[in-house]
């Protein structure tokens, strides 16, 4: 007797057929899925480094706006102000830094960089961040601020209204050699005729000549008094400035003295534009 074997390759074929396509479109399914989540988790840590980045340029221009100027309040009260700093925000590449700074809580800084359009950021935190600080407007009191004065010596003052008077200070932590100066105002009369600097023993004479004002203010060196002046660490001296001109109104007066080697440390001696007091 003979048996038949009955084979049906063809619904075999079929069926292989059937699971070959229900594991490709499982693995698309996957790739489909997969393949924008790696996209976006790739994403997260290039802003990550950039908003790092851009937190870190933060920094960088709250310590040039501290070592760079002598801040101090906006109504001449005479001491530096950092707290300007505070809620300083600037655009930079792709998105902006945001600097906090307030010396009531604690002397830190801290710069947060976020890209546009996203809500992840990056902080960076400076503490002491006041030591980046150069040389700068005497703390007051118990020095007075900027104004116009008739102090004695030197002799022979001009009239009170051509003299004005500030007390810095070097928070550098190293020795300051000034060397040169410069200066501006608004209106361009008349010139600025004799600088003045006393480290304790009397007033020392550091220059004398016609400087006019100019766009952008040439660079001269100190003539007399030895040609510079050196300011200890955490030493206060007096400046004395006299110009040929009455010093009222909004006369913006700024002065910078640079070191040897070009080093600026800039004074506004009227930031409010109010004119100098009287002291």
């Amino acid at each position: 007797m003979t048996k038949l074997i009955l084979r049906n390759d063809r619904g075999i074929s079929v069926l292989f057929l059937i699971i070959a396509m229900l594991l490709m479109v499982t693995i698309t399914y996957v790739l489909s899925y997969l393949i924008p989540t790696k996209h976006k988790s790739v994403r997260f840590p290039i802003y990550s480094q950039q908003a790092f980045y851009i937190a870190q340029s933060g920094v960088e221009f709250a310590i040039r706006y501290a070592s760079d100027r002598g801040w101090r309040g906006s109504t001449d009260g005479g001491t530096y102000d950092l707290n300007r700093l505070n809620a300083t925000s600037r655009s930079f590449g792709n998105g902006a830094f945001t600097i906090n700074y307030n010396n009531a809580t604690g002397d830190i800084l801290t710069s947060t960089g976020q890209i546009t359009g996203l809500s992840e950021n990056r902080a960076v935190r400076v503490s002491n961040f006041s030591s980046f600080l150069r040389l700068i407007f005497a703390p007051n009191p118990p020095y007075a601020a900027p104004c116009r004065t008739v102090p004695t010596p030197p002799p022979s003052p001009p009239n009170i209204n051509r003299r004005a008077r500030f007390y810095i200070k070097n928070v550098r932590g190293t020795d300051v050699t000034l060397t040169m100066f410069s200066a501006s105002w608004s209106g361009g009369a008349g010139q600025l005729q004799r600088i003045y600097m006393d480290q304790g023993a009397g007033w020392d004479q550091k220059y004398d000549g016609n400087y006019a004002t100019g766009t952008p203010p040439p660079i001269v060196n100190f003539n007399l008094g030895g040609g510079s002046q050196t300011i200890a660490l955490n030493q206060v001296i007096p400046v004395l400035v006299f110009w040929s001109f009455n010093l009222s109104g909004d006369t913006n007066l700024i002065i910078t003295f640079y070191t040897a080697t070009g080093d600026g440390y800039t004074f506004n001696l009227d930031a409010a534009g109010n004119g100098l007091p009287t002291c």
